[in-house]
C-alpha cells in the first residue's frame, strides 16, 4: 500500500447475482456510511441509496409488486392497461414495470413532474397526460390527477389502477424489501430511521417490519411543510415527491415516533451539501430526510446511530434543486445565500 492509500477503502469487486429480466434486478440496494455529511463525527449515519433500483427510484419495488399481485389475484388481465397518478418516479417504476410484463400503462402526472421522468416514461413506452389546472374544489394538483385517473379508467377497456394511496402492497414492498435489507446490513443495531413521505407506503412498510421485528428504532416521518399528510395545513409546494395535499388511505394507518416538517429550502441546502460533502447526487425528498436529519442531531448521544432512506438520484432535479436561478425565482434564496448556507460548515472546517 503507497501513502497515498487509506486503509480498508481500496476498490473490490463483488460478484453479482444474475437477474431473471429487470423486475429481477429491483431491490440489494447498497446502504451507504456517510462519513462527511453528519456535522458531528461521533455519529454514524447511513444512507440506502435506492437510486440504485431499476427506474432510479425506491418506487421501482411497489410498482412491480403491485403488478404482480394483481395479475396474480386476477384484478388486472395479462393483456390490461394500467392507469395511475405519479409526480413521476412511481410513474417510471411502472413504465418499466409494464414494458417488462407486456401491459399498457397511462401515467397521470403534473406539471411539476421533472421532464426527465416523463422523457423517460414516455421511451418505455407510456402515454402521459399531464394535468396543467388544479381542482376547482380543493386547489389541489393531485386531485385533479385523480380526477382524471377515474375518468379513464372508466373508458378504458381492461383498464386497472394500482391506487399507490391505499395498496396494502405498497407498504408491503417496503416491508419486505426496503427495511428488511437494512435491518439486516445493520443486524438490527439501528438507533433511528428517517423517511420521507407522499403515498406513506415506504412509512408504514418500514414501521410494520420494525414492529414485527421488536425492533427499537425510533421512526422519523419526514414531511414537507404545506402537506396535509397527519393534519398538515396544506398550502404552495414548488417540489414534487414529498408531501401530499390531502390524507391517503395508507398515511391514516401510519405510525411514528417522530414527525419532522421541512420547509423546501431545506431540502434543497440537504441535496447540495450530499453532493459536496459526500459526491452523491440525491433528489429533493432525500435532500429532505437530511435536513430532519440536521434537526435532529444536537439532541442525539455519541454514537448514535441512524439511517435515511434516500429514495431518487439528483439527475431530474438539475434544473430545480441544484439550479440557483430557479430556487431564487421559486424559494427566494439568492445565489450567495444558498452557497453560504451549504458550505458553511465546508469552509468552517477547512484549514
Amino acid at each position: 500500500m503507497t501513502s497515498t492509500e487509506t486503509p480498508g477503502t481500496e476498490l473490490r469487486s463483488q460478484p453479482a447475482s444474475p437477474a431473471e429480466g429487470i423486475i429481477g434486478a429491483i431491490g440489494n440496494t447498497p446502504l451507504i456510511r456517510l462519513r462527511r455529511y453528519p456535522e458531528r463525527g461521533e455519529l454514524q449515519l447511513w444512507a440506502k441509496y435506492e437510486r440504485a433500483n431499476p427506474g432510479g427510484s425506491a418506487k421501482a419495488r411497489p410498482a412491480a409488486a403491485m403488478l404482480q399481485a394483481a395479475l396474480r389475484d386476477g384484478h388486472l388481465s395479462p393483456n390490461g392497461t394500467v392507469v395511475e397518478s405519479s409526480s413521476g418516479n412511481l410513474g417510471v417504476g411502472l413504465a418499466q414495470a409494464c414494458a417488462a410484463l407486456g401491459l399498457e400503462f397511462i401515467c397521470v402526472t403534473d406539471a411539476r413532474a421533472n421532464e426527465s421522468n416523463i422523457a423517460a416514461m414516455r421511451a418505455l413506452g407510456a402515454e402521459v397526460r399531464i394535468v396543467s389546472e388544479p381542482d376547482p374544489a380543493t386547489g389541489e394538483l393531485l386531485a385533479a390527477r385523480l380526477r382524471l385517473v377515474g375518468e379513464l379508467v372508466a373508458s378504458t377497456p381492461r383498464a386497472w389502477w394500482p391506487n399507490q394511496y391505499a395498496n396494502p402492497v405498497n407498504a408491503r414492498s417496503h416491508q419486505l424489501g426496503t427495511m428488511r435489507e437494512i435491518d439486516d446490513a445493520l443486524g438490527g443495531e439501528l438507533d433511528y430511521l428517517f423517511v420521507a413521505v407522499s403515498s406513506t407506503g415506504t412509512l408504514v412498510g418500514c414501521g410494520e417490519y420494525l414492529r414485527t421485528a421488536a425492533r427499537t428504532t425510533r421512526l422519523v416521518a419526514v414531511d414537507a411543510v404545506g402537506s396535509a399528510l397527519f393534519g398538515g395545513d396544506r398550502g404552495p409546494r414548488a417540489l414534487p415527491g414529498m408531501g401530499a395535499g390531502f390524507e391517503t388511505e395508507l398515511s391514516q394507518t401510519a405510525r411514528w415516533d417522530r414527525l419532522i416538517r421541512v420547509p423546501e429550502l431545506d431540502s434543497v441546502v440537504g441535496c447540495r451539501r450530499l453532493a459536496r460533502r459526500e459526491g452523491i447526487l440525491a433528489g429533493a425528498s432525500s435532500g429532505g430526510v437530511l435536513a430532519a436529519f440536521d434537526t435532529l442531531s444536537p439532541e442525539l448521544e455519541p454514537g448514535t446511530r441512524c439511517a435515511a432512506i434516500l429514495p431518487d438520484g439528483g439527475e431530474g432535479y438539475m434544473a430545480s434543486v441544484f439550479d440557483d436561478e430557479w430556487v431564487e425565482r421559486e424559494l427566494g434564496c439568492s445565489a450567495p445565500e444558498i452557497e453560504r448556507l451549504t458550505g458553511e460548515t465546508l469552509r468552517r472546517d477547512r484549514p
